[in-house]
């Protein structure tokens, strides 16, 4: 199969199941060339054996090939619970593309596809993983749960997002926040997929919320998405041209020349503000292009495993 196969097509979910995939496997064969190598053999079946442990379960074969001590995993074992949380706004849905490959996606199918890698590999780690999606509504809610019957209906709910045509209209992010931390019952890794597109006024409430997850003691990492072309850099052409606000409708006409500077100032002092804000809160924040590939989720997705105690 294409690896620019398109996203939003017939084949729904399991197009996106294999699409992640392809993703996760790219990545784990990327590793062995790098600092991360020597994680991927515990992906599909296995983890290090720690000494005290019952030698009862050793893969003694993969011990001949690799001279490491490594215990097999069975479906009853869930390490980590990780709860995946989608913000489905109009920004989100920006920019507008006709068809989404894997080398044009926008905020909306990047962070689905991300969601989908991330599941694959906790599938893998037979881990729980539960979903949260939302826009000017609390659109979805799944509990953590490990087995294939729930990935395939996370990953259908995924696709559904891909094809959800957005009307204008506010986000209130905060308050979404607080419902999810209210429906997690037990510790989890928390990753919210969000363009942070709100009001001064929200942002505090937002950050009131995400304190909300971290009182009940989940590890919280926000994945903040972006296009960097359009969104940071402002490349657009000097002519005169109405820009629209993708989540109230608001236009304005100007020469992008006459802004850029002030607002790559701007947009840069907001993204230090939030990185500043979420170290404050013990937040793990990640800034995400989303014009490179997924290395950078997966990565994080596997340090905060790690850390995960």
């Amino acid at each position: 199969m294409d690896f620019n196969k398109q996203l939003n097509n017939t084949t729904g979910f399991q197009n996106l199941a294999l699409l992640a995939s392809q993703v996760v496997e790219g990545f784990i064969s990327g590793m062995h060339k790098s600092p991360f190598h020597g994680f991927s053999a515990e992906f599909a079946e296995h983890k290090i054996y720690n000494p005290g442990e019952s030698t009862r379960h050793i893969d003694w074969k993969l011990y001949a090939k690799t001279d490491k001590l490594y215990t097999k995993r069975y479906d009853e074992e869930t390490n980590l619970r990780c709860h995946l949380i989608l913000d489905n706004s109009a920004s989100m849905h920006y920019p507008k593309l006709k068809t989404q490959s894997l080398d044009k996606l926008n905020k909306i199918g990047f962070s689905a596809l991300a969601c989908a890698a991330v599941m694959n590999l906790l599938k893998k780690q037979r881990d729980a993983v539960g979903l949260s999606i939302y826009s000017d509504s609390y659109e979805y809610f799944a509990p953590e749960k490990g087995s294939d019957r729930h990935h395939n209906m996370l990953l259908h709910e995924l696709s559904a997002v891909l094809n959800d045509e957005k009307k204008q209209s506010n986000t209130d992010t905060y308050a979404y926040i607080h419902q999810i931390a209210e429906n997690l019952k037990r510790r989890s890794l928390v990753f919210l997929f969000t363009d942070m597109f709100q009001s001064d006024k929200a942002q505090d409430e937002m950050f009131e919320a995400l304190r909300h997850l971290k009182y009940n003691k989940h590890d919280v990492v926000l994945f903040h998405t972006y296009d960097k072309f359009t969104e940071i850099d402002f490349d657009f052409s000097n002519k005169p041209t109405k820009y629209t606000d993708v989540e109230t409708g608001e236009q304005i006409n100007l020469y992008a020349d006459n802004v850029k500077d002030a607002y790559r100032e701007a947009v840069t002092r907001y993204f230090n503000e939030l990185k500043v804000r979420c170290g404050q809160y013990r937040i793990k924040y990640v800034p995400v292009d989303i014009n490179q590939n997924f290395n950078v989720v997966l990565t994080t997705f596997l340090l905060e495993r790690q850390m995960f105690k």
